[in-house]
Protein backbone atom coordinates (compact mmCIF):
# COMPACT_ATOMS: atom_id res chain seq x y z
CA UNK A 1 0.00 0.00 0.00
CA UNK A 2 1.36 3.41 -0.99
CA UNK A 3 2.24 5.96 1.66
CA UNK A 4 -0.54 8.51 1.75
CA UNK A 5 1.83 11.48 1.71
CA UNK A 6 3.19 10.28 -1.62
CA UNK A 7 -0.18 10.24 -3.39
CA UNK A 8 -0.81 12.96 -5.98
CA UNK A 9 -4.24 13.56 -4.45
CA UNK A 10 -2.57 14.35 -1.10
CA UNK A 11 0.11 16.68 -2.48
CA UNK A 12 0.13 20.41 -1.68
CA UNK A 13 -0.75 22.73 -4.53
CA UNK A 14 1.89 25.48 -4.73
CA UNK A 15 -0.58 27.79 -6.47
CA UNK A 16 -2.86 27.85 -3.43
CA UNK A 17 -0.45 27.95 -0.49
CA UNK A 18 -1.74 31.42 0.50
CA UNK A 19 -5.39 30.49 -0.01
CA UNK A 20 -6.61 31.85 3.33
CA UNK A 21 -5.04 35.25 2.63
CA UNK A 22 -6.85 35.89 -0.65
CA UNK A 23 -9.80 38.22 -1.08
CA UNK A 24 -13.09 36.42 -1.64
CA UNK A 25 -13.08 37.26 -5.35
CA UNK A 26 -9.48 36.07 -5.78
CA UNK A 27 -10.37 32.91 -3.87
CA UNK A 28 -13.19 32.25 -6.33
CA UNK A 29 -10.90 32.98 -9.29
CA UNK A 30 -8.30 30.55 -7.94
CA UNK A 31 -10.85 27.77 -7.50
CA UNK A 32 -12.30 28.41 -10.94
CA UNK A 33 -8.87 28.35 -12.57
CA UNK A 34 -8.07 25.07 -10.86
CA UNK A 35 -11.23 23.52 -12.28
CA UNK A 36 -9.75 24.08 -15.73
CA UNK A 37 -7.34 21.26 -14.92
CA UNK A 38 -10.30 18.88 -14.71
CA UNK A 39 -11.49 19.31 -18.30
CA UNK A 40 -8.01 18.76 -19.70
CA UNK A 41 -7.48 15.70 -17.52
CA UNK A 42 -10.78 14.11 -18.59
CA UNK A 43 -10.08 14.92 -22.25
CA UNK A 44 -6.90 12.85 -22.07
CA UNK A 45 -8.96 9.87 -20.91
CA UNK A 46 -11.66 9.95 -23.61
CA UNK A 47 -10.32 6.86 -25.47
CA UNK A 48 -10.37 4.86 -22.23
CA UNK A 49 -13.83 6.15 -21.35
CA UNK A 50 -15.06 5.06 -24.80
CA UNK A 51 -13.56 1.59 -24.28
CA UNK A 52 -15.34 1.39 -20.94
CA UNK A 53 -18.68 2.40 -22.48
CA UNK A 54 -18.36 -0.31 -25.14
CA UNK A 55 -17.57 -2.88 -22.45
CA UNK A 56 -20.54 -1.78 -20.34
CA UNK A 57 -22.86 -1.93 -23.35
CA UNK A 58 -21.70 -5.47 -24.10
CA UNK A 59 -22.51 -6.48 -20.53
CA UNK A 60 -25.91 -4.79 -20.44
CA UNK A 61 -26.87 -6.13 -23.86
CA UNK A 62 -26.13 -9.60 -22.54
CA UNK A 63 -28.50 -9.24 -19.61
CA UNK A 64 -25.91 -7.87 -17.20
CA UNK A 65 -26.01 -4.82 -14.97
CA UNK A 66 -23.71 -1.90 -14.19
CA UNK A 67 -22.39 -1.47 -10.65
CA UNK A 68 -20.47 1.44 -9.16
CA UNK A 69 -18.55 0.88 -5.93
CA UNK A 70 -16.80 3.54 -3.89
CA UNK A 71 -16.34 5.20 -0.51
CA UNK A 72 -16.91 8.75 0.65
CA UNK A 73 -17.29 11.28 -2.15
CA UNK A 74 -16.52 8.62 -4.78
CA UNK A 75 -19.25 6.36 -3.42
CA UNK A 76 -21.79 9.18 -3.20
CA UNK A 77 -21.13 10.19 -6.80
CA UNK A 78 -21.62 6.60 -7.93
CA UNK A 79 -24.91 6.31 -6.05
CA UNK A 80 -26.03 9.66 -7.48
CA UNK A 81 -25.31 8.62 -11.05
CA UNK A 82 -27.08 5.29 -10.61
CA UNK A 83 -30.12 6.88 -8.96
CA UNK A 84 -30.58 9.31 -11.87
CA UNK A 85 -30.92 6.56 -14.49
CA UNK A 86 -34.49 5.37 -13.69
CA UNK A 87 -36.15 8.82 -13.82
CA UNK A 88 -34.20 9.89 -16.90
CA UNK A 89 -34.30 6.71 -18.97
CA UNK A 90 -36.94 4.54 -17.25
CA UNK A 91 -34.37 1.86 -16.49
CA UNK A 92 -35.16 -0.60 -13.73
CA UNK A 93 -33.53 0.32 -10.40
CA UNK A 94 -31.48 -2.87 -10.72
CA UNK A 95 -29.88 -2.01 -14.08
CA UNK A 96 -27.45 0.59 -12.71
CA UNK A 97 -26.60 0.31 -9.02
CA UNK A 98 -24.32 2.29 -6.73
CA UNK A 99 -22.72 0.79 -3.62
CA UNK A 100 -21.05 2.92 -0.97
CA UNK A 101 -18.86 1.84 1.94
CA UNK A 102 -20.93 2.05 5.10
CA UNK A 103 -24.25 1.62 3.30
CA UNK A 104 -26.92 4.21 2.62
CA UNK A 105 -26.33 5.96 5.93
CA UNK A 106 -22.95 7.04 4.50
CA UNK A 107 -24.75 9.12 1.88
CA UNK A 108 -25.60 11.71 4.53
CA UNK A 109 -23.14 11.03 7.31
CA UNK A 110 -19.48 10.17 6.99
CA UNK A 111 -18.61 6.57 7.89
CA UNK A 112 -14.87 6.94 7.40
CA UNK A 113 -13.57 3.60 8.67
CA UNK A 114 -15.88 1.65 6.39
CA UNK A 115 -13.58 2.25 3.42
CA UNK A 116 -10.73 0.31 5.05
CA UNK A 117 -12.55 -3.06 4.93
CA UNK A 118 -11.68 -4.84 1.68
CA UNK A 119 -13.83 -7.86 2.50
CA UNK A 120 -16.91 -5.64 2.83
CA UNK A 121 -16.59 -4.64 -0.83
CA UNK A 122 -16.86 -8.31 -1.79
CA UNK A 123 -19.71 -8.93 0.64
CA UNK A 124 -21.71 -5.96 -0.65
CA UNK A 125 -21.40 -7.12 -4.25
CA UNK A 126 -22.30 -10.68 -3.28
CA UNK A 127 -25.35 -9.42 -1.37
CA UNK A 128 -26.57 -7.66 -4.51
CA UNK A 129 -26.16 -10.78 -6.62
CA UNK A 130 -23.21 -9.52 -8.66
CA UNK A 131 -22.48 -11.96 -11.51
CA UNK A 132 -19.89 -12.60 -14.20
CA UNK A 133 -22.00 -10.91 -16.87
CA UNK A 134 -22.24 -7.67 -14.86
CA UNK A 135 -19.81 -4.74 -15.16
CA UNK A 136 -18.11 -3.06 -12.19
CA UNK A 137 -16.71 0.46 -11.99
CA UNK A 138 -14.44 0.84 -8.97
CA UNK A 139 -14.22 4.53 -7.99
CA UNK A 140 -11.45 5.85 -5.74
CA UNK A 141 -9.81 9.24 -6.22
CA UNK A 142 -6.68 8.01 -4.44
CA UNK A 143 -6.72 4.68 -6.29
CA UNK A 144 -6.02 2.77 -3.07
CA UNK A 145 -9.32 2.39 -1.15
CA UNK A 146 -9.44 -1.16 0.29
CA UNK A 147 -13.25 -1.39 0.06
CA UNK A 148 -13.08 -0.67 -3.67
CA UNK A 149 -10.11 -2.97 -4.27
CA UNK A 150 -11.89 -5.82 -2.49
CA UNK A 151 -14.90 -5.38 -4.74
CA UNK A 152 -12.76 -5.24 -7.86
CA UNK A 153 -10.88 -8.40 -6.86
CA UNK A 154 -14.19 -10.21 -6.35
CA UNK A 155 -15.49 -9.07 -9.75
CA UNK A 156 -12.25 -10.14 -11.42
CA UNK A 157 -12.46 -13.54 -9.74
CA UNK A 158 -15.94 -14.01 -11.23
CA UNK A 159 -14.72 -13.00 -14.68
CA UNK A 160 -16.75 -9.76 -14.84
CA UNK A 161 -15.46 -6.69 -16.64
CA UNK A 162 -13.72 -4.29 -14.25
CA UNK A 163 -13.25 -0.58 -14.84
CA UNK A 164 -11.09 1.48 -12.49
CA UNK A 165 -11.74 5.21 -12.08
CA UNK A 166 -9.09 7.07 -10.07
CA UNK A 167 -7.02 10.23 -10.23
CA UNK A 168 -3.60 8.75 -9.51
CA UNK A 169 -1.62 7.27 -12.44
CA UNK A 170 -0.49 3.69 -11.86
CA UNK A 171 -2.64 3.30 -8.76
CA UNK A 172 -3.80 -0.05 -7.44
CA UNK A 173 -7.27 0.64 -8.82
CA UNK A 174 -5.77 1.29 -12.24
CA UNK A 175 -3.55 -1.80 -12.08
CA UNK A 176 -6.35 -4.14 -11.08
CA UNK A 177 -8.80 -2.88 -13.69
CA UNK A 178 -9.33 -4.34 -17.12
CA UNK A 179 -9.92 -0.76 -18.27
CA UNK A 180 -8.34 2.10 -16.33
CA UNK A 181 -9.69 5.66 -16.47
CA UNK A 182 -7.28 8.03 -14.75
CA UNK A 183 -7.98 11.76 -15.09
CA UNK A 184 -4.89 13.25 -13.49
CA UNK A 185 -6.21 16.48 -12.04
CA UNK A 186 -3.21 17.18 -9.81
CA UNK A 187 -3.13 18.52 -6.24
CA UNK A 188 -6.33 19.96 -4.85
CA UNK A 189 -6.99 23.61 -4.03
CA UNK A 190 -7.41 22.52 -0.41
CA UNK A 191 -4.84 19.79 0.17
CA UNK A 192 -6.41 16.35 0.14
CA UNK A 193 -9.98 17.58 -0.44
CA UNK A 194 -10.79 15.21 -3.28
CA UNK A 195 -14.42 16.28 -3.35
CA UNK A 196 -13.10 19.20 -5.40
CA UNK A 197 -11.14 18.59 -8.62
CA UNK A 198 -11.10 14.81 -8.29
CA UNK A 199 -14.81 14.78 -7.47
CA UNK A 200 -15.63 16.98 -10.45
CA UNK A 201 -13.60 14.75 -12.76
CA UNK A 202 -15.35 11.69 -11.34
CA UNK A 203 -18.78 13.24 -11.94
CA UNK A 204 -17.88 14.08 -15.54
CA UNK A 205 -16.66 10.55 -16.24
CA UNK A 206 -19.69 8.92 -14.64
CA UNK A 207 -21.98 11.14 -16.73
CA UNK A 208 -20.22 9.81 -19.82
CA UNK A 209 -20.28 6.17 -18.75
CA UNK A 210 -23.99 5.99 -17.98
CA UNK A 211 -25.22 8.35 -20.68
CA UNK A 212 -22.95 6.88 -23.36
CA UNK A 213 -23.99 3.34 -22.50
CA UNK A 214 -27.71 4.09 -22.52
CA UNK A 215 -27.43 6.06 -25.77
CA UNK A 216 -25.73 3.06 -27.38
CA UNK A 217 -28.50 0.81 -26.04
CA UNK A 218 -31.23 2.89 -27.68
CA UNK A 219 -32.60 4.78 -24.70
CA UNK A 220 -32.06 7.99 -26.69
CA UNK A 221 -33.15 8.84 -30.24
CA UNK A 222 -31.14 11.74 -31.63
CA UNK A 223 -30.81 13.75 -28.44
CA UNK A 224 -34.32 12.99 -27.17
CA UNK A 225 -34.96 10.79 -24.11
CA UNK A 226 -37.56 8.62 -25.81
CA UNK A 227 -37.70 6.22 -22.88
CA UNK A 228 -39.01 8.91 -20.53
CA UNK A 229 -42.09 7.93 -18.53
CA UNK A 230 -44.79 10.62 -18.12
CA UNK A 231 -45.13 10.28 -14.36
CA UNK A 232 -45.75 13.96 -13.62
CA UNK A 233 -46.94 17.09 -15.41
CA UNK A 234 -43.47 18.15 -16.54
CA UNK A 235 -42.57 14.71 -17.89
CA UNK A 236 -45.94 14.28 -19.61
CA UNK A 237 -45.41 17.58 -21.39
CA UNK A 238 -41.89 16.53 -22.38
CA UNK A 239 -43.16 13.18 -23.65
CA UNK A 240 -45.81 14.85 -25.79
CA UNK A 241 -43.23 17.27 -27.22
CA UNK A 242 -40.92 14.38 -28.11
CA UNK A 243 -43.73 12.56 -29.91
CA UNK A 244 -44.68 15.77 -31.69
CA UNK A 245 -41.09 16.41 -32.78
CA UNK A 246 -40.67 12.90 -34.21
CA UNK A 247 -44.09 12.52 -35.83
CA UNK A 248 -44.98 16.13 -36.76
CA UNK A 249 -48.28 15.77 -34.89
CA UNK A 250 -49.57 18.84 -33.03
CA UNK A 251 -48.76 18.56 -29.36
CA UNK A 252 -52.37 18.05 -28.25
CA UNK A 253 -52.75 15.13 -30.66
CA UNK A 254 -49.38 13.77 -29.59
CA UNK A 255 -50.64 13.78 -26.00
CA UNK A 256 -53.76 11.86 -27.04
CA UNK A 257 -51.63 9.33 -28.93
CA UNK A 258 -49.43 8.94 -25.85
CA UNK A 259 -52.50 7.93 -23.82
CA UNK A 260 -53.43 5.37 -26.46
CA UNK A 261 -49.91 3.98 -26.83
CA UNK A 262 -48.81 3.87 -23.20
CA UNK A 263 -45.23 4.94 -24.01
CA UNK A 264 -43.36 7.45 -26.11
CA UNK A 265 -41.60 4.90 -28.31
CA UNK A 266 -44.76 2.92 -28.98
CA UNK A 267 -46.59 6.10 -29.91
CA UNK A 268 -43.89 7.08 -32.38
CA UNK A 269 -43.81 3.65 -34.04
CA UNK A 270 -47.62 3.59 -34.24
CA UNK A 271 -47.75 6.96 -35.96
CA UNK A 272 -44.70 6.64 -38.21
CA UNK A 273 -45.44 3.09 -39.44
CA UNK A 274 -49.24 3.19 -39.16
CA UNK A 275 -49.35 0.22 -36.82
CA UNK A 276 -51.62 -0.79 -33.97
CA UNK A 277 -50.33 -0.60 -30.41
CA UNK A 278 -49.87 -4.38 -30.31
CA UNK A 279 -47.96 -4.36 -33.60
CA UNK A 280 -45.80 -1.44 -32.53
CA UNK A 281 -44.94 -3.08 -29.21
CA UNK A 282 -44.00 -6.31 -30.98
CA UNK A 283 -41.77 -4.43 -33.40
CA UNK A 284 -40.02 -2.64 -30.56
CA UNK A 285 -39.53 -5.91 -28.70
CA UNK A 286 -37.93 -7.43 -31.79
CA UNK A 287 -35.61 -4.41 -31.96
CA UNK A 288 -34.69 -4.86 -28.26
CA UNK A 289 -36.30 -1.52 -27.50
CA UNK A 290 -34.17 0.47 -29.95
CA UNK A 291 -36.49 2.96 -31.61
CA UNK A 292 -34.26 3.69 -34.59
CA UNK A 293 -33.95 -0.02 -35.40
CA UNK A 294 -37.73 -0.48 -35.02
CA UNK A 295 -38.44 2.36 -37.44
CA UNK A 296 -36.03 0.92 -40.01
Amino acid sequence: MEKLDQLLTEARNPATENLDQLSTLDLMKTMHAADGDVLMAVEQELPNIARAVDAIVASLDNGGRLFYIGAGTSGRLGVLDASECPPTYNTSPELVQGLIAGGDVALRRSVERAEDDASQGERDLHAHGFRAKDALVGIAASGRTPYVLGGMDYAHKLGAVTIGLSCVPGSQVAQRAEIAITPTVGPEVVTGSTRMKAGTATKLVLNMLSTGSLVRLGYVYGNLMVNVQPTNVKLRDRAARIISALTELPQDKAATLLDQAGSVKTAIVMQRLRLSRTEAEARLAQAKGRLRRALE
